[in-house]
């Protein structure tokens, strides 16, 4: 019996040191995950928010189109129905954009993961 206990107090001693090993090194990768992920983040929403279209753009447009309707017709009654404030953008930006915000969804996603792993 002396030689079990003696086994199983090694064993223990054994299984403690390298879970704590295991634990340590786990905690540190999440803390770089989750530094990394913020970065990520950081300059992805600087990229997103220099690829969002100039709203100053679009209401110059439409207030060259009603200066036009003013000047041509002065005294009739203008339909201005067919004025639009929406552009078409082309795919390919559309197509950006679409990734730059699934990129920082993943890249949130990994920093709350992160965050999960840590506090577990």
């Amino acid at each position: 019996k002396d030689v079990e206990s003696k086994f199983w107090a090694t064993y223990k001693k054994v299984s403690n040191e390298h879970d704590n090993d295991f634990l340590e090194r786990a905690n540190d990768d999440m803390g770089i995950i989750l530094t990394f992920a913020g970065l990520f983040s950081a300059v992805n929403s600087t990229f997103i928010i220099g690829m969002q279209p100039n709203p100053g753009d679009t209401t110059n447009i439409l207030m060259l189109q009603l200066i036009k309707i003013i000047a041509d017709i002065p005294n009739a009654a203008s339909d201005i129905s067919y004025l639009s404030s929406s552009t078409g953008y082309p795919s390919s930006i559309v197509w950006m954009q679409t990734l730059a915000y699934a990129s920082l969804a993943f890249s949130v996603l990994a920093a709350f993961g992160a965050v999960m792993g840590k506090q577990w």
